[in-house]
């Protein structure tokens, strides 16, 4: 990788951006890539970098989105229409360019996922248990609510009635509360809280393991936010508008596809902000090429019906038909 798409790809990491790094490992003649060539791809599907001329780089954006959504890795080999030369790889990605020059290329496709958020809230031993865990699991661990999956309340009776009400604003959608059920139902029963607001606490938080130590009381605690991730479909908090209820983002974060975590990030699903969600694609009714739809992508309108294409010349093709 270069220096200046190393230095990128560090940028996008400490940012939590969503990119995919692309590598070409094998280029055949004739083609203008080479063997170590990379390039960032972003989730609007804009490419930093060089992994090839227009026709490769159209289908490497439209399988970057595509891992960017599912989170796996992928192999791609960007093949001409006559590709019978070509030895196969098993297990790879296979795209048929028929503007393609005559060589072929593969290249490997690593999507790089924030990792998830948890913050935690409390100095007590519960809570440095709870941060060891999940750092260990590969959470990252924040003190601020905004844009957490879950906050963990283990101040043991300090401060908690701000910590839930901060999480709640910041429209997190599980907040464990780590207290006996008598004090949980004390608490939450003195702040006045909405259905909604209520259903999104979990009093005594917890999978019940017998949990008696701070170590045992925060893996029980990790375990059901895990659980809840994995087969409950817990997302990231959603983007709010300001003055939107809790509610009204949920709903406008489902407009966006989640983005899960792949291999690289054993912690997952982590869903994103609407405004990094992939790019949407389409097929290229000249040449069935997959193009990612942007502001540069060529488009046209024909009884109606809007079509975008990989090049001007399909473009003019089809519209002339």
């Amino acid at each position: 990788m270069t220096t200046s798409i190393a230095e990128r790809a560090h940028e996008l990491t400490a940012a939590r951006r969503p990119f995919v790094h692309a590598t070409v490992v094998r280029a055949q003649e004739p083609t203008s890539a080479r063997a170590g060539d990379d390039a960032v791809i972003l989730a609007d599907g804009s490419i930093e970098g060089f992994v090839g001329g227009v026709c490769a780089e159209t289908s490497v954006r439209a399988a970057a989105m595509d891992t960017l959504r599912d989170g796996n890795t992928v192999l791609l080999r960007v093949l001409p229409e006559d590709s019978a030369e070509f030895p196969e790889t098993p297990g790879a990605l296979v795209v048929v360019n028929p503007c393609h020059s005559g060589g072929a290329i593969e290249i490997f496709l690593r999507p790089v996922l924030p990792k998830p958020l948890i913050a935690v809230a409390g100095g007590s031993p519960i809570g440095t248990a709870v941060t060891a865990l999940a750092e260990f699991l590969d959470f990252e661990v924040t003190h601020s609510p905004e844009g957490a999956t879950a906050v963990v309340v283990a101040g043991l009776g300090r401060d908690e009635e701000r910590v839930v009400r901060e999480a709640l604003d910041a429209g997190v959608p599980l907040i464990a509360l780590v207290a006996s059920n008598t004090r949980s139902a004390i608490l939450l029963d003195a702040m006045g809280l909405s259905p909604e607001e209520r259903s999104r606490i979990r009093a005594h938080a917890g999978i019940d393991i017998g949990a008696r130590t701070p170590k045992e009381i925060a893996l029980s605690v990790v375990a059901e936010i895990v659980r809840e991730m994995r087969i409950g479909g817990l997302a990231a908090a959603a983007p709010k508008k300001p003055g939107a209820t809790h509610a009204e983002a949920a709903a406008f974060a489902k407009a966006g596809p989640e983005f899960v975590a792949g291999p690289a990030l054993p912690v997952g699903p982590a869903t994103l902000p609407v405004a990094e969600a992939p790019a949407r694609t389409a097929i290229d009714p000249v040449c069935g090429m997959t193009v990612v739809i942007g502001p540069d992508t060529p488009h046209g309108v024909v009884d109606g019906e809007d079509f975008w294409f990989c090049c001007p010349g399909c473009l003019k093709k089809y519209t002339k038909a």
